[in-house]
């Protein structure tokens, strides 16, 4: 499989924050002018989501399906790397400089990734998938009206009835078919195809939802083109790509090692085999000591950690209730981390809503939606719990998102003090693009969430401390399940069964987990726990250097500071910076 596509949107989604709130040092502002570059060059091959994210002049322009479209995207980074070189030649400060460095890699990592999968993956991607998200974003409530107006001809681009452009689906028919006949390389999985066809519907409806939603007119007749377009193409895959996929979701292992490199994960997955699995295992033991307190505190006649959580998770909350219950455990959450001094937090508070069903069938699992970073005037990032649809009698589901023993860790996840208070933290202003965003990788992002989980849990009540062990224990199951899955060594249905048994997943979120190690993102969830222990080495490191002049606020405002720093670089900072700073 390709790398992914949610991979780069999520990327673009982390821009820089040079047009922040506070004034910008010299070094910052010369390093962002050099990175701007680079990102305004990039744009032009997914201007949907570079315009979202604030990169100016996109706002009407459409994914190039053009041909020769590897090439080109080659040619366009190899000149970019030419020009950093040149950068990095004639530039004197230091901060520049790593900032450059940083920059370099990334192009590089870019070209190699690229290189590779062109050379052994048959393209494919979730064209109506995509398209759904850029609409999502580019009309989402916080974007300036002026600027949701580039809409209405966006979709005439997409339609074709725009002067010069044909209808993107019969440019992406082209690219996805141009290389069929190549034997060599590797089709796509045919249960990703078969899922992208069968949620296709739900986008297709959801563009409706989207652009009802605004103060738009005019757009009815090409948005019914564009749904037509959409409902046919979907047919199309159904009659062509899904007749050439594979049976077997694994990745060969130099893939799979590339997809672990792209996340942030350097070691090898018999490492992350073992870790993982001894993490499991010292988990596990935690929760059977702490369920028999939960259950006395409850009156659960059972011990059993898995009974007391399937009690527990039996507590269910739903319609109107349920966001004003997060927005509760939120506000409890801001008054434990201000009381004990965890970290400093914002003024204004943290947010959370609901997600539409066109949202949620896109992404099924709680995550926090980033608005743009560059040029942001107020717009603010907001954790997204998926929507639960009620059955046909009225009644509700149960649902792993719907109890509030579970709403602790899963808001210091993503909200704070994890993934709302890293973006926020940027929004204020000081962090350059180079560690906002091409030094960004998914072990620095979500191992900072898991770690925000760990500081506190101590806080929460038995039931939520019980559930943030079962947060980290999904985690550790994650970093040895994936890599298992993919070279082959475990089956699909049996690493089920672990999550669902043994984890206490229910069958839905279980699927999800599956999913995504097998074809929406392998290697990427090896990064959570990944990412937690090199930050919980860090702080012991810290600590025993510091001793008592070890303080964790500032510890954690510093690391927060220091914006999306990969692991090594991380750890170089506060060895450098902030160690001597506490020590004098």
């Amino acid at each position: 499989m390709r790398i992914k596509q949610s991979t780069i949107v999520l990327m673009v989604m982390l821009l820089c924050v040079f047009q922040a709130h506070a004034k910008e040092q010299d070094w910052v502002k010369r390093s962002n002018e050099i990175a701007y570059k680079i990102l305004k060059s990039q744009a032009k091959f997914a201007p949907e989501f570079s315009a979202q994210s604030g990169v100016e002049g996109y706002d009407e322009d459409i994914f190039d399906l053009q041909d020769n479209l590897v090439k080109r995207q080659l040619e366009n980074a190899t000149a970019n790397l030419k020009m950093l070189n040149e950068h990095l030649a004639n530039e004197q400060d230091q901060r520049v400089r790593q900032d450059i460095e940083i920059m370099i890699q990334s192009v590089k990592d870019n070209i190699e990734a690229t290189k590779i999968n062109d050379a052994r993956v048959l393209p494919y991607g979730n064209v109506i998938g995509l398209i759904f998200y850029g609409f999502n974003g580019q009309l989402d409530k916080q974007v300036p009206f002026e600027r949701q107006k580039a809409a209405l001809i966006r979709l005439k681009k997409y339609t074709g009835e725009a002067e010069g452009y044909e209808p993107l689906f019969e440019l992406a028919k082209k690219r996805l078919t141009e290389r069929m006949d190549e034997p060599d390389l590797i089709k796509p999985f045919r249960g990703e195809v078969e899922q992208d066809i069968e949620r296709s519907a739900i986008f297709i409806q959801g563009l409706s939802q989207v652009f009802a939603a605004t103060d738009l007119t005019g757009y009815e007749s090409s948005l019914q083109l564009l749904q037509s377009q959409m409902g046919e193409y979907n047919e199309w895959v159904k009659a062509n790509i899904l007749p050439n996929t594979r049976e077997s979701a694994m990745l060969p292992r130099e893939l799979y090692e590339l997809q672990l490199k792209n996340y942030g994960v350097d070691a090898s997955p018999e490492e992350l085999m073992k870790i993982g699995q001894v993490a499991f295992m010292n988990i596990r033991f935690e929760m059977m000591a702490l369920a028999p307190l939960v259950a006395e505190k409850m009156g659960y006649e059972t011990t059993d950690y898995r009974e007391v959580m399937e009690l527990l998770k039996n507590e269910q909350i739903h319609g109107d209730a349920l966001m004003e219950e997060y927005a509760a455990v939120m506000r409890e959450l801001d008054q434990i981390i201000n009381k004990h001094q965890l970290v400093s937090l914002p003024n204004e508070p943290a947010r959370a809503r609901m997600a539409t069903a066109a949202e949620t069938a896109q992404q099924p699992a709680a995550h926090l939606d980033v608005p743009r970073l560059v040029g942001n005037t107020g717009e603010y990032p907001e954790f997204i719990v998926p929507k639960i649809e009620q059955n046909e009698d009225g009644s509700w589901p149960k649902n792993d998102y719907a109890f509030k023993a579970m709403m602790w860790t899963l808001s210091a996840h993503e909200a704070r003090p994890g993934h709302e208070l890293q973006f926020t933290t940027m929004l204020r202003g000081g962090v350059s693009t180079a560690r906002a965003m091409f030094a960004f990788n998914s072990a620095n992002v979500e191992g900072w969430a898991l770690y925000a989980e760990a500081i506190s849990k101590e806080y929460m009540p038995l039931e939520g401390q019980l559930y943030a062990l079962q947060a980290r224990l999904l985690r550790a199951a994650r970093i040895w399940l994936d890599p298992m899955l993919n070279l082959g060594l475990i089956t699909p249905a049996e690493a089920k069964r672990v999550l669902m048994e043994d984890v206490g997943e229910d069958d839905k979120n279980a699927q999800t987990e599956i999913d995504r190690y097998t074809f929406r993102s392998p290697a990427q969830a090896t990064a959570y726990y990944y990412g937690y222990e090199k930050l919980l080495q860090l702080r012991a490191e810290t600590e025993l250097k510091l001793k008592d002049q070890f303080d964790q606020q500032s510890f954690h405002d510093f690391i927060l500071a220091q914006g999306l720093l990969p692991p090594e670089l991380l750890a170089k900072a506060v060895k450098q910076e902030y160690i001597p700073q506490r020590m004098k």
